[in-house]
């Protein structure tokens, strides 16, 4: 974390307040790196709320209501608080570990897709630095805004444009880290640059564009980490599959699946909506997302530069 940072504060010492109750595994690794990853548990919920208290907001810049949900029903869920539609919030520790975990310190990270102010926020306060793009420029607004609020002394880099134009222009990167767009689950705008608003074949194409631009500017032997869910066609109410799609785009990059984590949702409002999801389709409510982390290169000199500070 960055000198002045501390996630729970400082003792009367002006010593870091450590969370208590970890555990040996939680002391070196903030949680278990395992391949499942539960947000519903008590200590990643206490550093969640710890990371929140910093003054994250990055529902801020998103109109929720505006967004509509393709989950096969193509429902508009208006009627539910901004915190409990299907607008999607990046988690702060899932970003804290991922950045700690497979980024070198005071590593470059480029984001591609950067919607909301998490990643960002939560990277620099731990010490990387972070560069972003969003086609959004109310979303770009509100991002800097927050940044000048929370760490106005070591402020993300938040481009407002088309990732496929501007990610080429990124800096050379230690670690690619985002959280694409679902292809049309959320669709954020009316604006035809917009992949969400595209039909899949077209999406896919633009996403494999954007993810082989952003992984030329990799360091090699570095990791790469896409936090994806897979997501129903509208039409059948079929899978698209976007999950393998996208370890296929990595692949066709040259970049290898290192990991793959289950992320552990909390059940937010789909309780409202599972019962006629299953009575009208037999159709699961959806819990969970994957975490993808790709390796371009050798893994073993990734995780040096990690854990030594090594230039490879």
């Amino acid at each position: 974390m960055t000198k002045d940072f501390s996630l729970f504060g400082d003792d009367l010492f002006g010593d870091p307040i450590e969370q208590t109750g970890g555990g040996e595994i939680k002391k070196r690794f903030t949680l278990p790196p395992f391949s499942v990853l539960n947000t519903r548990d008590g200590f990643w919920q206490e550093r969640k709320r710890a990371w929140t208290a910093c003054g994250i907001k990055s529902e801020i810049g998103r109109d929720a209501k505006a967004i509509t949900l393709n989950d096969g029903l193509q429902k508009k869920y208006d009627y539910l608080p901004n915190i409990k539609t299907g607008t999607s919030i990046f988690d702060p520790v899932l970003c804290e570990l991922m950045c700690n975990w497979f980024c070198p310190p005071c590593g470059q990270i480029v984001d591609p897709f950067a919607g909301g102010s998490v990643r960002g926020i939560v990277a620099v306060l731990l010490g990387f630095k972070y560069w972003g793009c969003d086609l959004s420029s109310k979303q770009i607004e509100a991002n800097i805004e927050q940044g000048e609020k929370i760490t106005p002394d070591n402020l993300p880099i938040w481009i407002n444009g088309d990732a496929l134009e501007e990610t080429g222009k990124a800096p050379e990167a230690d670690f690619i880290f985002s959280c694409p767009p679902y292809g049309d689950l959320e669709v954020y705008s009316d604006d035809p640059r917009d992949i969400s608003n595209m039909e899949y074949h077209t999406f896919l194409a633009a996403y494999k564009r954007i993810i082989l631009r952003a992984t030329q500017r990799l360091r090699d032997n570095r990791f790469a980490c896409f936090v994806v869910g897979d997501f129903r066609d509208k039409k059948t109410g079929n899978y698209r599959g976007f999950v393998g799609d996208t370890v296929l785009a990595f692949r066709e990059q040259g970049l290898e699946l290192y990991n793959e984590a289950i992320l552990v949702n909390s059940v937010g409002s789909l309780p409202i909506r599972i019962t006629r999801y299953f009575e009208t389709g037999r159709k699961f409510g959806k819990l969970h997302q994957n975490v993808l982390i790709f390796v371009k290169g050798d893994g073993k000199k990734a995780t040096r530069a990690i854990v030594n500070g090594e230039k490879e």
